[in-house]
């Protein structure tokens, strides 16, 4: 990417996740406000102030570690370890815990309220969608699944009796499953049949998948001097239609019919820059194996695709959809061993700033359904009954008004130590994975090549009855 791209990049997404930290801290402070509570700071971020003013009495920040941020609230005295510092409010009148409840729940809120004006404007300006239909490219030869009669072609329509449509949903889907023993519901012509495959974990991305290829039609990435493919006039570069007069609709298919065909002359069709072009290729014999090869090293597809959907989705099925994701993986969390799904899989601060930089980076509409994302997920995760948490506030609260006294200053201590410590323990392991572990995907996604196509135009209105 050019300078420009890279701090039109940096630009959105400083200010993309700052707009996510600022509406739930806001909630916090306009909660507090209209309750009567004191306010003495409002900071986004932690750590060392950049920038900051002071009015009426308010010390407004914006600060080096964006991971977060603050409302300094002297008369939550429970909060103070996750709000921020403030005076002693020994002489400020003590606050309800009703009101307490409300300042609380008005962050996540905020957060909730901001996903669904984003999914509004979403509906109006539209959204891409990846052009990956649920179509198996290939199935390995001699696999459980080629046992099985699975085929090239077919059409997957469920997973554990969920409807999917594209291999995004496959996969997801998969990958959250409570068990490695997968459902799959295949489409050939008219029929349908359900097999039960098992998953594997796979070592590049970290979770389960099925061992099937999407249709993506193979690229040449190499060819090989003095090979079949280069006598036959192949270039790298060259996307793959046919062999033999087969359609192939992925790595292994090809791989396969080429392995079969050993000294046979056989007509080859390839796409190149944007032309189709036909060749004939007789594929040299692995003196090993015997098997035919052509000389070549093969990927996928390196151009994704979008077509955009316009009208987007509605804004409540939008959010819908987001719902089922975040609580689909609160409950693949809960249950590692049946899932595959543990706390390595998720991402810190790190991983979310580079998720929404390549979404920037790919199309404004595409960061926009991140962002819904991501207030929801803030929002849900926010209201869990852990300490430091806004839900942990609520549950004190509620325990406060119950007993019909706080807890003890003691206690409340205690339990934030404690928490403040698993949370940036927690914090740091998931970090390292992002840096550590996933740099090198993370790189790869963000110098993928993009293709963004206006969907299909609307029909014309029906002519008015005579």
């Amino acid at each position: 990417m050019s300078f420009a791209n890279w701090l039109y990049v940096v630009v959105a997404v400083v200010l993309l996740f700052g707009a996510s930290v600022f509406v739930h801290e806001f909630g916090h402070f306009w909660m507090a406000r209209r309750c009567g509570l004191k306010v003495d700071g409002f900071s986004i971020g932690f750590g060392p102030k950049i920038f900051w003013w002071k009015r009426k009495g308010v010390e407004y920040a914006w600060r080096l570690i964006p991971a977060g941020g603050y409302v300094a609230l002297p008369q939550m005295d429970s909060s103070e370890p996750i709000e921020g510092e403030s005076r002693p409010a020994k002489k400020l009148p003590p606050v309800s815990p009703w009101s307490k409840m409300l300042v609380a729940l008005a962050g996540p809120a905020m957060n909730i309220v901001f996903a669904f004006v984003l999914a509004t404007a979403i509906y109006f300006v539209g959204l891409p969608v990846l052009v990956n239909p649920a179509v198996i490219g290939g199935v390995e030869p001699g696999s459980p699944e080629a046992k099985l009669g699975i085929l090239a072609g077919d059409r997957v329509v469920a997973i554990n009796g969920k409807p999917v449509k594209s291999w995004d949903e496959v996969q997801m889907t998969t990958a959250l499953a409570p068990s490695q023993q997968i459902a799959v519901t295949l489409q050939r012509g008219d029929e349908r049949k359900t097999y039960r495959l098992t998953a594997r974990v796979n070592a590049l991305v970290g979770v389960k998948l099925l061992n099937l290829d999407p249709m993506d039609r193979p690229v040449l990435r190499e060819v090989v001097p003095d090979g079949a493919a280069a006598r036959a006039g192949l270039q790298a570069g060259d996307q793959v239609v046919s062999f033999a007069g087969v359609p192939i609709l992925g790595e292994q298919q090809l791989i396969g019919l080429v392995r079969k065909r050993p000294g046979q002359a056989s007509p080859i069709e390839v796409n190149r820059a944007g032309r189709p072009l036909a060749l004939s290729v007789t594929p040299d014999t692995n003196p090993a194996t015997k098997a035919g090869i052509l000389g070549v090293v093969i990927g996928p597809n390196p151009v994704t695709t979008y077509q955009v959907e316009k009208p987007g989705p509605p804004p409540w099925q939008l959010l819908a959809g987001v719902c089922q994701q975040t609580f689909g993986t609160i409950g693949a969390l809960l249950h590692p061993r049946q899932t595959g799904v543990s706390a390595k899989d998720l991402s810190g601060p790190p991983g979310i700033l580079a998720m929404l930089a390549i979404e920037v980076k790919t199309d404004y509409r595409l960061a926009l359904k991140f962002m819904v994302l991501l207030n929801m997920s803030l929002g849900i995760l926010n209201l869990l009954p852990v300490p430091l948490l806004d839900g942990g506030h609520i549950a004190m609260d509620l325990l406060e008004e119950l007993r019909g006294r706080p807890l003890s200053a003691r206690t409340q201590e205690l339990a934030s130590t404690v928490f403040s410590m698993l949370l940036i323990c927690f914090m740091l392991y998931v970090s390292y994975n992002d840096v550590v572990r996933r740099f090198g995907l993370f790189k790869s996604m963000l110098d993928q090549q993009v293709h963004i196509e206006p969907g299909p135009a609307s029909p014309p209105p029906a002519p008015p009855a005579k």
